[in-house]
Formats: structure tokens, C-alpha cells, sequence
């Protein structure tokens, strides 16, 4: 147990009953206590936050293979109780290893590792889960440590095309000028383009009755200053979202380094704090380039949400179904006549709770051939309606109602939710077993070179390896899929294929980006 102390800490050796196995001992110098214990004894470190402690090993140049992460944990554990926790905030990496931490007593720390531990008992599923959930916090302080690969040329020249040469004085770049100019001279009067209130009343002065300034809505109406419109608002986005200070605070040293946190979101996918991490538009991603003799080994789950619904339903049609390339292929050849869209609709109702329409009717042939998979989710749906928690694969709990709701909230809308939750939590459990298990993998050896996590988003991840070392880092990708299925729900005829794409260019074609790079 890691306990920071100023810029000492305290360490503590505790047996697997929690109990101290040897006097607390206070180090002067934590990193390098860390990595000489990391050698000789690859323990199981016991810390309150990983996103306060991990990143000053990392800028001391120390990893650690696992820990139990209490604030992570704690979170997953509070919410099965009804209790919701706050994620925490990764630091400043501010001078000093520990010194701008607030001190905590060992004492305490000790006590809630021993309750979590107490609340999670023999419960394996459980045991996963915290395990799972403190590697997730491991590699998103890894991750952005490193930083994704990032071309800041390519985007400055992305920039200068689209907007023009950056303004030194802070002011619009000049393709915003322009475009405000040519709608203001289409509407006849100046009017300021970033304004509904002024848009729309320069629509009425031409006749035209707006309710709103959205691009769908503007889109089809027949006026001068309407692609004009549509081309502001694009440009705008990307100079506010991605511009040249977005560049300035998020890119150093050709690495994009977004903060991560885990557990963000209440199924137990990742968010991400500043930079945009998780959400890279299409634009940015051609200025994702791989170091020289480096490519990308990027992979993604297909049909992730669906074939989770088949391992956790147990239903033996849909099983067969996901043991195939396309689940969708055999699901329409069971019950839509062979109609591969119909078949992805209706499965897709079924997750998101589409039951009205056209969905109703393929809701129903669907049912008659795989009712066991159709009744798991609506019976989560079902307890949703009546107020009720319901639980992922490995036991997450999703929110309970608010008070309010149980006075004049939706039930059909709790509904929806609670349906979808249990497959998009469990998905993203099997996500986080197969992000721990491949960040194993390239950590201890088993893919040669010096291969690194930089990318993790929902069912996606991406590794920056050595070219000469792509093919084994493909198959330490498939071999972590395999586990992480193998982990959640045993000896399953379900497949999980990972679609891999091997490229220098994360974003664009290899010509389109040798150019920009050029």
C-alpha cells in the first residue's frame, strides 16, 4: 500500500487477508521504492487514486503492472449501494513527486481497502470488475503520459487551408471575415452569422419563418446565405473545437495528450476532460501520424452490443449467429427471409428500444425464434419501468431513480435505459478485460519492440509499435480478445473478431496523408 506523504510516502506490506505483514516503512524517494519493489517482488499496488499518484511515477520514468485503485472501485462499489461518486480529477503534474497532494493517514486507507474488499467478498464476477476497472485507470495514465502520435505541421497546414493564416492578435481568421462579409451582402444589412436571433431575423425580413438556426432545419431552404451559412458554422466549430490554441495546450512534442477518465459515464465507459479525446473528428485524424519505422495497429470490435447480447442470453440461435463473421447474416436467414437490414434493425430495437413502427413487427419475428435473448433485455427493461436496479455481466449498478422520478418520471424512458444497460455496461467490461489484458501483453514482453496503448475509445484500441513488429502486435490483440471472452463468460461458442487495420495513417489513406506530411 502506497500511502503519498509530501513529497515522501509511506509504504505499507499487506498479506492477501489485509492484515500488515511488516511495519510501515517511509520512503524519501517513492519512485524509486516503487520500481525496485515493481522488480523484485511485482506486487499488487493498494492506492487511493491512480490519477493523482500514477502520473509522477510516470515522469519519473516508473510502471507498475496492477493495483487496486480505491477511488475506481469505491465508485462501482458506492453505486451498487445507491450512492453515486463523483470521478475523480486527474491532478496537475505540478514540481515535486507528491508534494501538491493532500496528505491522507495510512490508517484510513487501510481501513477502506479492507471494506471494499469485505463488500466485494468472494464474488468473482466482482473481483473482475475492481481488477478490470483499476487496470483501466493504469492505462488511461499511460496513455496520456505517452500521447497519440500527432503531426502539428499537418494540422497547421489543415488550419491555414480551411481558415486562413492565424490572426496574432486573437481576432477571427480571415475565412470567418469573409464568410460574415458575403452573409451579411446576401442578407443585405450586416448580420452576425454566430447570432440565431439575428439569423432568423434576417430570414423574416426575406419571408422566410424560422423556429430554429440548425443546420437541418436551413438546409433546404432556397437563399443565397444558406450554404454560406452551413460553411461558417463548420469553420467555426473547428476554430473554437480544434483551432490553433487547441493545438497550443493539447499538443506538445507531436503527441496529443487528452486526460482520460475512467468509469466517467455510469455504463463504465470513458470520458475524457479537455482536449477532446474521445471524439477526434474526422478532420483532425489525417494529422494522426505514426513515428518514422512505426505504424498503428488499430482494432475494433465488431457488433460488439450484439454478440454480448448472445453470450449473456445464452439463447442457442443467437449463440450460433455470434459465432459467425456477421451476426446479422444467420439472424436474417433464421427470420427475415434473408433481409441482412431487416435483421439489423430488429436486433438494434431490441438493444435501444426501438419498438414502435416497422421495429414492432420485426420486434415480434424475432422473439418467435430468439426469445431467449429478447427477454433478457426486456426484462431489464421491465424492472426499469418499476423503479427497480439491474445489474451488468459483472455486477456494475446502474443509477437509481430519483425521487422525483418515482412521482412523475417516464417509466418507458427508465426503461429504454435500464434495457440498454445491462449489454452496453457488459460491453464495456469486455472492453476494459481486453484493454487490462493486451496492456499485460505488450508490458511484459510477450510482443517484442517497444510497443504502446495510445488510443482507447468504447470497443477501439490502437497500439504505436515498431513496423517490423505489426503482425505480432495484430495477434496479441486477437489473443486479448480471446481472453477477455474467455474471462466474462467461459468455454462461449460466441466470437468476438476484432477488425484490424495496420497503417502508419491512422485517419486517411497512406497517399492522402504522405501528401499533407509533405
Amino acid at each position: 500500500m502506497l500511502v503519498p506523504h509530501g513529497e515522501q510516502a509511506v509504504l505499507t506490506r499487506l498479506g492477501d487477508d489485509c492484515s500488515i505483514l511488516e511495519d510501515p516503512t517511509v520512503v524519501d524517494d517513492p519512485a524509486a521504492a516503487v520500481a525496485d519493489l515493481e522488480r523484485s517482488a511485482r506486487p499488487r499496488w493498494v492506492w487511493e487514486d491512480t490519477s493523482r499518484i500514477y502520473p509522477r511515477l510516470l515522469e519519473r520514468g516508473v510502471r507498475v503492472r496492477r493495483c487496486h485503485d480505491l477511488a475506481l472501485v469505491g465508485a462501482i462499489l458506492a453505486m451498487r449501494t445507491g450512492s453515486a461518486a463523483t470521478p475523480s480529477v486527474p491532478a496537475d503534474l505540478r514540481p515535486g513527486l507528491f508534494d501538491a497532494d493532500p496528505h491522507s493517514d495510512p490508517a484510513a486507507v487501510l481501513s477502506e481497502y479492507r471494506r471494499q474488499l469485505h463488500d466485494i467478498g468472494h464474488d468473482r464476477a466482482l473481483q473482475l470488475l475492481a481488477a478490470a476497472e483499476s487496470a483501466g485507470g493504469l492505462a488511461a495514465a499511460e496513455m496520456t503520459y505517452d500521447g497519440l502520435p500527432f503531426s502539428a505541421s499537418t494540422h497547421r497546414r489543415h488550419l491555414e487551408s480551411m481558415l486562413g493564416s492565424r490572426p496574432v492578435d486573437g481576432s477571427p481568421p480571415p475565412a470567418l471575415v469573409g464568410l460574415e462579409n458575403q452573409i451579411s451582402a446576401a442578407f443585405g444589412r450586416r448580420v452576425n452569422p454566430s447570432s440565431p436571433a439575428e439569423v432568423v431575423a434576417a430570414f423574416a425580413r426575406a419571408g422566410i419563418e424560422l423556429t430554429s438556426t440548425r443546420a437541418h432545419v436551413i438546409r433546404d431552404i432556397d437563399h443565397p446565405a444558406v450554404p454560406l451559412l452551413l460553411r461558417h458554422r463548420d469553420l467555426s466549430k473547428l476554430h473554437a473545437a480544434n483551432g490553433w490554441m487547441w493545438l497550443d495546450t493539447w499538443v506538445q512534442g507531436d503527441r496529443f495528450r487528452p486526460v482520460y477518465v475512467p468509469g466517467a459515464v455510469v455504463s463504465g465507459r470513458w470520458a475524457s476532460r479537455g482536449g477532446g479525446g474521445l471524439q477526434i473528428p474526422k478532420p483532425l485524424r489525417a494529422s494522426v501520424i505514426a513515428d518514422p519505422g512505426y505504424t498503428f495497429v488499430a482494432a475494433d470490435a465488431g457488433q460488439l452490443e450484439p454478440r454480448i447480447l448472445a453470450a449473456m442470453s445464452g439463447d442457442p440461435r443467437m449463440v450460433a449467429a455470434a459465432g459467425t463473421a456477421d451476426l446479422y447474416a444467420p439472424v436474417a436467414a433464421e427470420s427475415f427471409a434473408g433481409d441482412r437490414g431487416h435483421a439489423k434493425v430488429a436486433v438494434l430495437g431490441v438493444l435501444y428500444g426501438a419498438t414502435s413502427g416497422e421495429a414492432r413487427g420485426l420486434l415480434t419475428r424475432l422473439r418467435a425464434k430468439f426469445p431467449g435473448a429478447v427477454a433478457l433485455v426486456e426484462e431489464a427493461a421491465r424492472a426499469g419501468e418499476r423503479g427497480e436496479v439491474v445489474h451488468s455481466w459483472l455486477g456494475r449498478a446502474c443509477p437509481p431513480p430519483s425521487a422525483q422520478w418515482w412521482s412523475d418520471g417516464d417509466a418507458h424512458a427508465r426503461g429504454r435505459f435500464t434495457r440498454n444497460f445491462v449489454v452496453q455496461s457488459t460491453a464495456a467490461e469486455w472492453a476494459l478485460c481486453l484493454l487490462a489484458d493486451l496492456r499485460g501483453r505488450l508490458a511484459d514482453g510477450s510482443v517484442q519492440g517497444e510497443s504502446e496503448l495510445v488510443f482507447f475509445q468504447h470497443d477501439e484500441v490502437v497500439v504505436h509499435c515498431p513496423s517490423a513488429d505489426s503482425d505480432r502486435v495484430a495477434d496479441a490483440v486477437s489473443a486479448a480478445a480471446l481472453s477477455a471472452s474467455r474471462l466474462m463468460f467461459g468455454d462461449t461458442a460466441v466470437r468476438f473478431p476484432m477488425e484490424t487495420r495496420i497503417d502508419r495513417f491512422y485517419g486517411a489513406s497512406a497517399a492522402d496523408s504522405e501528401e499533407e506530411s509533405r
